[in-house]
């Protein structure tokens, strides 16, 4: 008896903080957007903009001289915030953006061609992978989007 009295305790318990609360977790459905603190609002947009080459987001009026937004696809953004002022270093080992492009062959030629430092590899499972940073020291990982990348 105690133990059924126990059972329907705990029952009751986890149903009522679910049925309070309205959900049992925060319901979290996709990505929105990164927001990333920069030094030079223009150096960093023109490299998001002709380097990443992400589409500009329209910014309201009152934020246009502390703000770039970009598209990165699937209603997914990356905000540019002005007034960094601490040094930005990251390794590939460390925290970074990792993107999919159609060919890596193609990016690694792009990145010459612009004269950018980048770190090339070939991952364990036989993915190139390509890291470089942007102005602010935030660092970027290409992958092929035809490879598989389960897991990752």
């Amino acid at each position: 008896m105690k133990k059924q009295l126990f059972y329907w305790l705990t029952v009751f318990s986890l149903t009522t903080s679910v049925v309070s609360f309205g959900q049992s977790s925060l319901g979290i459905m996709r990505h929105n957007h990164l927001g990333i603190h920069v030094k030079d609002i223009p150096t960093s947009a023109a490299f998001y903009r002709d380097v990443l080459g992400l589409k500009p987001i329209p910014v309201p009026e009152n934020l246009k001289l502390t703000r770039a937004w970009f598209d990165i696809g699937d209603g997914q953004q990356i905000h540019l915030l002005d007034g960094r002022t601490e040094q930005i270093t990251h390794d590939r080992n460390g925290t970074h953006y990792a993107l999919f492009v159609e060919d890596i062959n193609k990016s690694e030629a792009f990145l010459k061609a612009k004269n950018l430092p980048y770190h090339r590899q070939v991952r364990f499972d036989g993915v190139v992978q390509l890291y470089f940073s942007d102005p602010d020291g935030y660092l970027f990982e290409l992958n092929e989007g035809k490879k598989s990348t389960r897991g990752f």
